[in-house]
């Protein structure tokens, strides 16, 4: 077969990769890793890192490269027959990583290279991807015997079904739920909104208009619907997606219990006393308690301004909107209508300066300038028609490309994520002088364009998008040429979000947005009056947006370091709200049932790190505020100290090395309105 999967140079042929060629790919890529892992381990390859990296990492590689494609895909673009051939064939990829992370032969010779003389003329970023793979080794079972390391790798393989069940059920109920409204039901919402859900019905030859819960519709409607039934109605069915109160096939409840019951067990295994102690090994946070007691903190911190913000909220609804009894479903909207009065514009206002190719205009010009690299189209198979390609250089010479697919779709996760297809890497079997360079690729879930309009985006849209170019920034940048420590490799996943979080600052900037924005009727830019009413709002509720991640951040953190928390999920839930919410959502509410990031992500035990590294992200950001937005000396040295250096040294090393010294947090207070 001439499988797509197995081209190793090539950029993925998206185009003719089908279902039915990813089991004869992955077979033959275990196959090939397999017999890597024993040769490694063998007599004819030396405790070298060098030689050690030829044969195993060379074969490892292949293996996630080709599998990432399937992940990718089955992430964008969900079909019954992809679907199948992930889940046959995820089991034996998980088998493989558990068996290769607890493989004792192996840890002896990486012990073995440690050991060695020659350990000490390695490169500093080398002896960090030693002193990593050691650790990971222990945090993979490698030192447990007999029964244990069996039960350790079949728990491995049932927490990956799992979690993958646990995404396929969100998005399946998120894809399953349909409303057919009508035009007055509609009373409110957008134009472009109202279009599009009009011609969507259409294609059904169906009456009224179609609504979804994929953002592009449940927002707006939230935001703006005056129709309160409605925002019932589609607030009841969101917040219900993969529980007990829809159909019982897409249940996350059963896969909670068990994935929280698994991690806990492979943490005691291992000799951990929970698996938030086990989760924050390899984290810059040192144990539980330094996390919740930096919540608790952030909270006390944060709820006298949350509490402000609801009863100014509440006030307004009553006496304004004629809603003495503020529900769940009606916070968007009555905090939409007060924005509006208080700070005299609206995000539909603002929608209409934010247009997609300008946005996207802007934003390479910020990073080109501060970066100094150059952005350009480029060309490659994509697995759908709206999907676009790019390469990144700097002078001349190709640093790394990346993909955006930018609309929501049926088949395609909710949210916005950045992916890596592949790292920066001196690749051991390539002749010499030559380097891997990385691809990402960058997915967002907006409204696509309606008509000859082209996508409009609110400021949020934007900032999301301006945070995950940021995480591409961290993999594309770096000058790490060894994979283990290259771009987000190695990088503590509490730090993961401090360029992406950075890169949001540049959405509040004059200078910036003149560049970015272009009026979709007239093509003028921003006005500037218009610039400081969103200014003056920017902290607006600021506080309930706090205490909400925090809500998100210590549950997470609760039932990750709580014994019996896995059978009181609800009960958890309901005492963090109690202690940080302001507004107690209804019963029926079943927010942890779509809390993918800790269910079928990687944010497990780890969720806190948003505030974590946002304290970081401030702080980096206040450099450019003493310099200015565009400092291209500034943005210089972020990219040599932080970007570039990726998990070569430690986060705190990085940080420091750019800023002069170590964190403080009163930039982020400053930033919330909370100083």
């Amino acid at each position: 077969m001439n499988n797509p999967l197995l081209q190793p140079d090539a950029l993925p042929d998206f185009r003719a990769i089908r279902p039915e060629h990813v089991t004869p790919a992955v077979n033959a890529l275990l196959a090939q890793a397999d017999a890597a892992l024993e040769r490694s381990v063998g007599p004819d390859v030396a405790p070298d890192y060098d030689a050690m990296s030829a044969v195993l990492d060379v074969a490892t590689e292949r293996l996630s490269r080709a599998w990432g494609v399937v992940s990718h895909l089955n992430s964008v673009a969900d079909t019954p027959a992809l679907r199948a051939a992930y889940n046959e064939n995820l089991p034996k990829v998980t088998a493989f990583h558990t068996k290769l992370g607890a493989d004792e032969r192996l840890y002896a010779k990486y012990k073995a290279i440690v050991a060695s003389p020659s350990a000490a003329t390695l490169s500093a970023p080398r002896r960090k991807a030693l002193a990593n793979a050691l650790r990971d080794f222990l945090l993979s079972g490698a030192e447990l015997q007999g029964t244990a390391k069996q039960r350790f790798a079949q728990i491995q393989e049932r927490l990956a079904e799992l979690s993958q069940k646990f995404s396929e059920h969100v998005l399946d109920a998120t894809d399953g739920f349909v409303h057919y409204a009508t035009a007055d039901d509609l009373a409110g919402v957008p134009d472009d909104v109202r279009q599009a859900t009009r011609e969507a019905a259409q294609a059904e030859n169906r009456e009224g208009h179609k609504l979804t819960l994929h953002q592009p519709v449940y927002l707006p409607v939230m935001q703006y619907g005056t129709h309160r039934p409605l925002r019932e109605t589609l607030y009841r069915a969101y917040v219900t997606r993969a529980s007990e109160l829809g159909p019982a096939e897409r249940d996350n409840g059963p896969l909670m219990r068990e994935l929280l019951e698994l991690r806990q067990e492979a943490a005691a295994l291992l000799g951990h006393a929970t698996y938030a102690d086990m989760s924050l090994v390899p984290k810059m946070a040192r144990d539980p308690a330094e996390v919740r007691a930096f919540l608790h903190d952030l909270a006390q911190r944060a709820k006298p301004f949350a509490e402000r913000d609801m009863a100014e909220l509440r006030a307004f609804a009553a006496a304004e909107l004629g809603l003495p009894q503020l529900e769940a479903w009606d916070l968007f909207f009555a905090s939409e209508r007060l924005k509006e009065q208080r700070y005299a514009f609206s995000d539909l206002e603002v929608k209409r300066y934010f247009t997609e190719p300008k946005v996207l205009q802007g934003l390479f010009e910020i990073v080109q300038t501060i970066f100094e690299v150059q952005i350009t189209p480029d060309s490659a198979p994509v697995w759908h028609d709206s999907v676009r390609f790019y390469r990144v250089e700097r002078d001349g010479r190709l640093l790394a490309q990346f993909y955006l697919d930018a609309y929501a779709r049926p088949g395609k996760q909710p949210g916005a994520w950045m992916d890596d297809l592949r790292g920066r890497w001196a690749r051991p079997d390539a002749e010499a002088g030559r380097v891997q360079t990385p691809v990402a690729t960058l997915q967002c879930n907006y409204a696509p364009p309606v008509g000859n309009e082209p996508s409009l985006l609110t400021h949020d849209d934007v900032i999301t998008l301006f945070h995950e170019f940021g995480h591409g920034l961290h993999l594309m940048l770096t000058r790490i040429e060894d994979i283990g420590v290259s771009g987000l490799s190695g990088v503590e996943w509490d730090a993961v979000e401090l360029p992406s979080q950075f890169m949001e600052n540049f959405c509040w900037e004059w200078d910036v947005l003149q560049r970015m924005t272009a009026h979709a009727d007239t093509g003028a830019p921003l006005p500037r009056a218009l610039f400081d009413k969103m200014v003056a709002a920017r902290n607006f509720q600021s506080g309930m947006g706090m205490v909400r991640q925090l809500e998100f951040s210590l549950f997470d953190m609760r039932i990750h370091s709580e014994h019996d928390a896995k059978a009181q999920l609800q009960r958890v839930l309901d005492e963090v709200r109690a202690e940080v919410a302001v507004l107690k959502p209804p019963p029926f509410n079943r927010f942890a049932h779509s809390f993918s990031h800790i269910f079928g992500g990687g944010y497990a035990a780890g969720y806190y790190s948003y505030k974590w590294a946002e304290v970081l992200s401030a702080d980096a950001w206040s450099a450019f505020e003493e310099a200015g937005a565009l400092s291209v000396a500034t943005g210089r040295r972020l990219r040599e100290e932080v970007l570039e250096a990726g998990g070569s040294r430690s986060a705190m090393e990085n940080f420091v090395a750019f800023r002069g010294r170590e964190p403080r947090i009163d930039a982020l207070l400053r930033h919330q309105g909370m100083a």
